[in-house]
């Protein structure tokens, strides 16, 4: 195969890929889009449950991919008493994330990006003043030069390490199972909080009246168990989930959680974004929402930065500034309230829900709620928890503040 040059190489053709490929091109960039596997959302590793906000943040429109509308949730703290929040409005989307991602990479197609499948990045070095990406594609090794290149490339990013920007601050473990299932309600989700999943939470997200994914998330640090093993024992020992699953799998989905973005997100020639960045929210484990908004930068400044032949480190720090700039608050809140949450008690928890469920706080819960922007909410909450009898709440709720 003949050696290819191109202004900006992107890798990873997940959401963040994509959307950074999209604004990439749509600034005049010649982009190519590199993706090791042999379509775009496989293999899946998401629950596939994204916020209301993500469709029009990633400018799509709602097609056959939406499986259920979700206006609330179920929680349930370790006394298996439920608390039950939400409404009328939607706020989320049940999804199949193999044909979402397959959208909004024909989107960035659309725009004038080109795409190579089953093609894996084997290394990166400097090359002239460009960088030279060692490729293997279908079987045969090539490479293609590069002014910036984006690494998209999810956790373990390879284009994170071989720049010198590193790893993100800590990884969650997770897996679910896709089963059969009584549910309730398809509008709502329910998320169990206590000791069967240590650090994070479970879940159980419907399909269908018929099909719901059971799943959960660890803290490794927290815990001696994989995650597999902590979801076994959920399935036998919770009742909610016990009395409505039924024996089976469809399918199961294992993978890992990065949290918490590394001190720089640019380098000479590249910039990294999405789950390579760590750009999750740390409170609900998602990472659409967030990749989107920090890949549209990271397209933009990638394609000026080429197309102004000026691709130092230092100008590619407008992508670092930019998106820190939009969500850089939020995601460091996110993990302050991630890592007070994570050292709680089954009793803290269920102090904690069970001030979430007095009179006039679920009001405001509804009223504020924002798995995007948890910190509006959390800002609420603590001027409604004053008072000694809700002290030691308001302790937990000033720590995810302050840290």
């Amino acid at each position: 195969m003949t050696d290819l040059s191109y202004d900006v190489v992107v890798v990873g053709a997940g959401p963040a890929g994509s959307m950074a490929a999209r604004y990439a091109a749509r600034s005049g960039a010649k982009t190519l889009i590199i993706e090791e596997h042999t379509s775009a959302g496989s293999p899946l590793q998401c629950t596939g449950l994204i916020s209301s906000k993500t469709i029009d943040e990633c400018e799509i429109k709602q097609g056959p991919w939406i499986y259920q509308s979700i206006k609330g949730a179920h929680i349930f703290p370790p006394n298996n008493t439920c608390i039950s929040i939400g409404g009328e409005k939607i706020r989320a989307y049940v999804i199949d994330r193999k044909i979402f991602d397959r959208t909004l990479l024909e989107h960035s197609i659309d725009e004038g990006a080109n795409i190579m499948m089953k093609t894996k990045a084997l290394g990166l070095q400097d090359h002239h003043d460009k960088k030279l990406l060692h490729l293997i594609h279908n079987g045969c090794k090539c490479n293609v030069t590069a002014k910036v290149v984006i690494g998209a490339d999810g956790v373990q990013s390879n284009i994170a390490r071989w720049s010198g920007l590193g790893q993100v601050q800590k990884y969650l473990s997770g897996v679910q199972i896709e089963t059969g299932y009584d549910v309730m309600d398809t509008n709502m989700v329910d998320v169990f909080v206590g000791n069967n999943s240590p650090g994070f939470f479970a879940w159980s997200v419907p399909v269908s009246k018929d099909i719901a994914r059971i799943g959960l998330c660890v803290d490794p640090s927290k815990t001696q168990l994989s995650a597999y093993e902590h979801l076994c024992r959920f399935m036998q020992t919770n009742l909610t989930i016990r009395e409505r699953a039924r024996p089976g799998c469809l399918d199961m989905v294992v993978g890992c959680i990065p949290l918490g973005p590394q001190p720089c997100t640019a380098a000479n020639g590249v910039v990294i974004t999405g789950d390579a960045a760590g750009q999750v929210k740390s409170t609900s484990g998602g990472g659409v929402y967030m990749g989107a908004i920090c890949a549209k930068h990271a397209g933009e400044v990638a394609a000026n930065a080429a197309l102004s032949d000026n691709t130092s480190a230092q100008a590619l720090m407008e992508y670092d500034r930019r998106w820190r700039e939009a969500v850089g608050r939020e995601l460091s809140m996110g993990m302050r309230m991630h890592n007070v949450l994570g050292r709680l008690n089954n009793d803290d928890l269920n102090e904690l829900m069970g001030f979430f469920n007095e009179p006039g706080i679920i009001e405001i819960i509804n009223q504020y709620g924002d798995i995007d922007h948890p910190s509006i909410l959390l800002g609420k909450l603590i001027t409604k928890a004053r008072g000694k009898s809700v002290l030691k709440v308001t302790k937990v709720l000033l720590r995810m503040l302050i840290g």
